[in-house]
């Protein structure tokens, strides 16, 4: 959509948007509110500025809206009962999805990263579990924003043709302008 186009964008386009990126309505208020961004840099100061800040309940209601970790259509019976069975145990324990930021992973090692994500961070006490949450939902907000503004790109990137995943529509595809 580009950065000038939610420069451009009504506050509650702009800030309806943002909730997808991060469902926490104080961020997401906060963030448009500092528009316009001279350039992407900014916005993902201005997101991270904003995340930190976040109360527990700012972050609770965020990963209210956050899906729980799936797979592609196709997928192994074995894999999908294990992740199935490790975010059950995670919610268990921890009362919310488990959030993962797999930016710099290939989409084929997805679900190792998720799976291993859960193993370890099932080991961690409320505390040390909030933190490493908090800094995972910032991430995910950082590389929402970046989807959101990011010109097309010219053709998938490696080890992510196509395939029996359906896309989700793209953020960006969200904003009537």
């Amino acid at each position: 959509m580009g950065l000038a186009r939610f420069n451009a964008a009504p506050f509650l386009a702009a800030e309806a948007v943002l909730l997808e990126c991060c469902g926490s309505t104080r961020w997401a208020h906060r963030v448009a509110s500092y528009r316009p961004y001279p350039d992407l840099d900014s916005l993902l100061a201005a997101s991270d500025e904003a995340g930190y800040d976040l109360s527990p309940t700012d972050v609770a209601e965020a990963l209210a809206g956050e899906a729980a970790p799936s797979l592609r259509e196709g997928a192994p019976h074995a894999a999908r009962l294990a992740l199935g069975a490790a975010h059950a145990a995670y919610v268990t324990k921890f009362g919310h999805a488990f959030v993962i930021c797999l930016d710099g992973h290939r989409p084929s090692h997805h679900v190792d990263q998720v799976l291993a994500g859960i193993r370890a961070r099932l080991a961690h006490d409320e505390d040390e579990e909030r933190s490493v949450t908090a800094e995972e939902m910032r991430r995910l907000a950082r590389e929402r924003i970046i989807e959101l503004v990011a010109a097309p790109s010219p053709g998938p990137a490696p080890d992510t043709a196509p395939g029996p995943e359906t896309p989700s529509p793209s953020v960006a595809d969200r904003l009537p302008l």
